[in-house]
């Protein structure tokens, strides 16, 4: 029982209380209660504000004998629950708001965040108190989630999740099998286990749980093939200009002069001696780094000029203008410009009476070819770039647009590598929707005839993980937990600005997601 008094002392709540006598308390070492009183003090406790003040307790608390002669303690303070805990100078409430917020927000931010609410701590106290504050009990999960992350540079981490609860086991620093092969083998009872590709992840598992289930993530599957069709379409693109649609017919010739593609520039000039040189020398069985050397050039550059049939394949090719703000008002530009305005100046002026909102600098970059008696450079649609065309290819067909189902089509019908690699994207697409891995191994057999290199390895690869990646395509357990979780990583990282060390990372990162399940974001009322 507390008797208390409340008095306003300044800027501070001051709360006097005692605790009152006659009432027996069980020693904490023995557990025999005693009500025989050796002394009274005073301590000193802070708790969270009240109206905008600091509080503090002034609790005056018996210290009593313990009547038990064999126990080692000879006295003890009293302790009042829910108010004050051993060598503590906060009460409960204050403490479990400390450490809440240093999870929250970590050092700096939380030492702002307990000064507005009066509860000022050092950046270092904040860490200090978030790095006791102990982590749940860790139960082996059923299904695991095993990924990888950044740390930093070419530093990685493992991250663990328990797939059925959502949340985070465990981090470490590095990405090797025998400290996976550790965690399970100290924590039995893992009956599946998700993961990437990887073979060093798939190492450690069937060290540390041979009996648990592998399953090879169907996200990481496709996202291996997304990458090897870039490839496929970067050794092609050369065929990637058949995708531009031709929607304007072809221009009559121009009999102004201009830089034409057959023009003699210091460029052109300069590759076409480059590329007699490399083939007067390699074509004589030279090697590259030979002719590397005496040329005075660097060997990739040999083997570029070498492996080209014409010079013309060499020489760096002008992009065509992209789309600007300026095209809808190139008709009226070219028309000023014809009946004798050229300042720039004006013609910005006027067509920005006319709605036109880019800088002055476009408009004089635009008319600087017709001071040289040259047309205006009209805008051209671009070639897709190899990532792009992967983009197209790994797209349902229900869910490409009708411009990028026809630019598809034009490239398909132009380029059979890449009609063969569309076809067997979506074949991989049907077994992953279908949840049926029956096709498979017919699958990855017409991946290794496909004669597409990049297939071909990735054949080999699917080949030494086969059981796994059937279970990632029939089983209903995938990696996607795993990706939310590290999200949450790099963003207490990024609050953390990145010099957080491991050990800090993983107190945050485990604890902070149990905070969240403590303190939904939705708040149930009753009605």
């Amino acid at each position: 029982m507390v008797v208390a008094s409340v008095d306003a002392v300044g800027p501070v709540v001051a709360v006097r209380a005692e605790t009152r006598d006659g009432v027996c308390v069980a020693c904490p070492g023995c557990g025999v209660a005693s009500g025989w009183v050796h002394s009274r003090y005073v301590r000193s406790l802070a708790d969270v504000a009240l109206g905008g003040r600091p509080v503090r307790i002034d609790l005056s608390v018996r210290r009593l004998y313990c009547e038990t002669t064999d126990c080692s303690r000879v006295t003890f303070a009293e302790q009042v629950p829910g108010l004050t805990v051993r060598y503590q100078r906060r009460t409960p409430l204050l403490q479990h708001l400390v450490e809440a917020v240093g999870v929250l927000l970590a050092g700096r931010g939380g030492a702002r965040m307990l000064r507005v609410v009066h509860a000022g701590l050092s950046r270092t106290s904040v860490l200090f108190h978030l790095m006791r504050v102990p982590f749940p009990p860790v139960t082996a999960p059923r299904v695991l989630g095993v990924d990888d992350f950044a740390l930093y540079g070419d530093v990685y981490g493992t991250l663990l999740v328990d797939a059925d609860t959502r949340l985070p086991v465990t981090l470490w620093e590095g990405r090797d099998a025998e400290t996976l092969a550790a965690w399970l083998r100290e924590h039995p009872g893992v009956e599946v286990v998700c993961r990437d590709g990887s073979p060093t992840y798939r190492l450690g598992v069937t060290v540390g749980a041979p009996d648990a289930v592998q399953v090879s993530d169907r996200f990481h599957l496709w996202q291996g093939l997304s990458k090897r069709v870039q490839q496929v379409a970067a050794a092609h693109r050369s065929c990637l200009d058949e995708a531009v649609v031709d929607t304007e017919p072809a221009a009559p010739p121009r009999s102004v002069p201009g830089p034409l593609e057959s023009a003699d520039t210091p460029a052109r000039r300069h590759a076409k001696r480059l590329f007699d040189a490399v083939h007067a020398l390699t074509d004589t069985g030279r090697s590259y780094n030979s002719a590397a050397r005496e040329l005075g050039l660097n060997w990739r550059t040999v083997r570029k000029y070498a492996a080209a049939a014409t010079w013309q394949d060499v020489v760096r090719r002008r992009r065509p203008r992209t789309p600007t703000a300026l095209d809808p008002y190139l008709g009226y530009l070219r028309q000023r410009w014809e009946e004798g305005e050229h300042s720039a100046k004006v013609l910005h002026e006027e067509l920005t009476a006319k709605g036109y909102t880019g800088h002055y600098q476009r408009v004089k970059m635009a008319v600087a070819p017709m001071r040289d008696g040259l047309p205006l450079a009209e805008p051209h649609e671009l070639p897709p770039s190899p990532r792009e065309v992967a983009r197209w290819i790994a797209t349902s067909p229900e869910r490409r647009g009708l411009e990028t189902e026809d630019r598809l089509h034009r490239l398909l019908a132009h380029c059979p590598e890449l009609d063969r690699a569309h076809t067997l994207v979506r074949r991989f697409a049907a077994m992953l929707q279908a949840g049926d891995a029956a096709a498979l191994s017919g699958w990855l057999s017409e991946l290794t005839a496909c004669r597409l290199p990049a297939f071909a390895s990735l054949a080999k690869a699917l080949r030494e993980d086969h059981d796994a990646v059937v279970q990632g395509i029939t089983s209903p357990y995938s990696s996607g937990v795993n990706e939310g979780r590290i999200t949450d990583v790099k963003l207490q990282k990024r609050i953390m600005a990145g010099r957080a060390g491991i050990a800090l990372l993983r107190q945050r990162v485990v604890l902070i997601a149990h905070l969240r399940r403590r303190y939904p974001d939705r708040v149930s009322t009753a009605t």
